[in-house]
């Protein structure tokens, strides 16, 4: 009796790298070189407690004495501050660690409000159409009217002023990522409506009535798993825009406080300081969003086209 061979089924990598996605991945070098710098990124940000030499978070660890130390290719550097201090006397290498960790972290949870949001409300509008979809749309018309960053100026800077500092500073993060992520779901929701409304019309949709089935379960089950492509695109375009909008709130003075240092938190903190010789305060963090946004937007632009079926070769 001869033995049997067994195959070990791939792994999801290898499904992933075989498929026409990974294939339009290999065939652009942009697309991979902006995933790999993402992933480090994303890597180091989440590694910022095991990476990080000090913690910014924790007062018993900052040294105002250390205050505006450079980086270690100037004179005057110390060997324990890579990347120098702020005005502050904290570790720039450990605050950018743990400040890319926060913004991530912000982009992605006000990117699922937004997205959970607008799906659920775009679903709604474009199967049930009529009234509800002139009601629905007619809001997110209303909402469009107003940018992002000045609803969320006018929102924050109430909010700020009903809770006073103490508060406001403990609650920030939720703050601000319930304010950019209710801001931004007419995105969602006016793209879904328009794929929902070319969706119910197909014989699936039709074939799911006659079963039997709900309103409800026909949109979950059937038509929205063929509306996610769009939804993907615009997720990773918004990552960004969320990371911006903290970035600009916080540089403004209406985001997160000092004591927690996301990147645009950072880069305010050092801005009185570019004039004074201490610029790497501000310039190391904002290099580091430009970078991340750079990526992020070129994945979505990679994301964008391979997920478009027009663009296929045949």
């Amino acid at each position: 009796m001869s033995n049997l061979l067994i195959t070990p089924p791939p792994s999801r990598w290898a499904r992933f790298w075989a498929s026409p996605l990974g294939d339009s991945l290999r065939g652009n070098p942009v697309a991979l070189v902006a995933l790999l710098v993402f992933s480090v990124i994303v890597v180091l940000a989440l590694l910022a407690p095991v990476i990080a030499p000090f913690d910014p978070y924790d007062p018993t660890q900052i040294d105002i004495m250390n205050s505006d130390l450079p980086p270690f290719w100037i004179p005057g550097a110390e060997p324990q501050f890579v990347l120098g201090s702020d005005d502050q006397g904290r570790d720039m290498w450990s605050a950018i660690l743990y400040g890319t960790r926060l913004s991530l972290m912000i982009g992605l949870a006000a990117v699922a409000l937004q997205a959970t949001l607008g799906i659920a409300i775009g679903l709604a509008a474009g199967y049930l159409g009529g009234r509800v979809d002139s009601l629905l749309m007619r809001l997110a018309d209303i909402q469009l009217s107003f940018s992002t960053l000045m609803l969320a100026i006018v929102v924050l800077a109430v909010t700020h002023a009903m809770w006073g500092a103490a508060v406001f500073d403990r609650y920030a993060v939720v703050a601000v990522i319930a304010v950019i992520g209710l801001a931004e779901w007419p995105q969602y929701a006016r793209t879904l409506r328009a794929t929902v409304l070319a969706e119910r019309q197909k014989e699936y949709v039709d074939s799911a009535r006659v079963l039997g089935f709900g309103p409800l379960r026909i949109m979950l089950r059937h038509i929205l798993p063929n509306a996610m492509s769009p939804i993907f695109v615009i997720s990773t375009v918004q990552v960004g825009n969320a990371i911006i909008a903290e970035a600009s709130l916080s540089f403004l003075g209406l985001g997160l406080p000092a004591s927690q240092p996301s990147l645009g938190a950072l880069i305010a903190s050092g801005f009185d300081y570019i004039f004074a010789g201490s610029w790497w305060i501000t310039a190391l963090p904002g290099g580091v969003l430009v970078v991340l946004v750079l990526v992020i937007n070129l994945l979505g632009d990679w994301l964008r086209d391979a997920l478009n079926p027009r663009l296929y070769k045949v």
